[in-house]
């Protein structure tokens, strides 16, 4: 990728921060396509997504939510599933002390009911130990469904009189154990050529753009994350309202 194209490109969202959330779609398709097992495409998944992590601040991203694992992937064969979870215990074992010198603050969403509590302390360890980075908030989505979480933050705003959209983002959180409520997202990726939302984030995404691209979750790069976000740039976001160049006076 060309340096200068790079920078300049950073420079110019440093005032405006985003949340950027992706679906990291295609580690078992691109490892099939070469011979090799799934897990072995979750693996080079996993050092994609260092670095994106490390490259996002540059290009304004202030809040960076990956789907690592939705409640629906333990469908999935037992093997690849216990597979991915020792392969993100592995990852928490030697990325926190890096997340914390580059100052990324790392929380997870979801259910942690059916973690093995091994994994739910490392990940309360995580949590702990980065609470105070500023340069990036990490949300990793682990046994997430958005669905889900709107279900049980619906139950838990049952009794609530006067429900507002806040208050409700604040039964939400509460729903995916969240200590905050989530920004809305800006910008939605979802890499290996699939056009869905897969239940994630889906009361966040309201009026995210969205940009789907075939490269495959293991081939997306810093080139490809500055794409994305130049096309979020150009876009035109009105949010309901008519373009103020457009609206008539007569």
């Amino acid at each position: 990728m060309n340096n200068h194209f790079k920078l300049n490109h950073a420079a110019e969202y440093d005032e405006e921060l985003l949340h950027v959330a992706i679906i990291m779609d295609g580690n078992g398709r691109w490892a099939q396509q070469r011979g090799k097992p799934r897990f072995w495409g979750h693996r080079q998944g996993a050092e994609t997504a260092k670095k994106i992590i490390e490259a996002a601040p540059k290009y304004g991203i202030s809040t960076l939510t990956l789907y690592a694992f939705s409640s629906d992937n333990w469908k999935r064969p037992r093997q690849e599933v216990s597979m991915l979870m020792q392969l993100l215990q592995s990852k928490l074992q030697t990325e926190v002390r890096t997340s914390i010198e580059n100052g990324v603050r790392i929380s997870f969403i979801g259910r942690r009911d059916r973690l093995d509590s091994r994994l739910v302390a490392q990940m309360e360890k995580a949590e702990a130990d980065t609470s105070f980075g500023q340069n990036l908030h990490l949300r990793l989505a682990i046994d997430y469904s958005a669905r889900d979480a709107m279900l049980k933050a619906a139950q838990l705003a049952a009794n609530e009189e006067d429900l507002t959209r806040e208050k409700f983002s604040e039964y939400l959180a509460q729903a995916m154990n969240c200590s905050e409520i989530s920004p809305d997202v800006d910008l939605l990726i979802r890499t290996g050529g699939e056009q869905r939302l897969s239940d994630f984030l889906l009361w966040e995404c309201a009026y995210a753009e969205l940009y789907f691209t075939n490269v495959m979750w293991p081939d997306f790069n810093e080139e490809e994350l500055a794409r994305a976000v130049e096309t979020f740039h150009s876009r035109e976001r009105r949010f309901g309202a008519v373009p103020q160049a457009r609206v008539s006076v007569v």
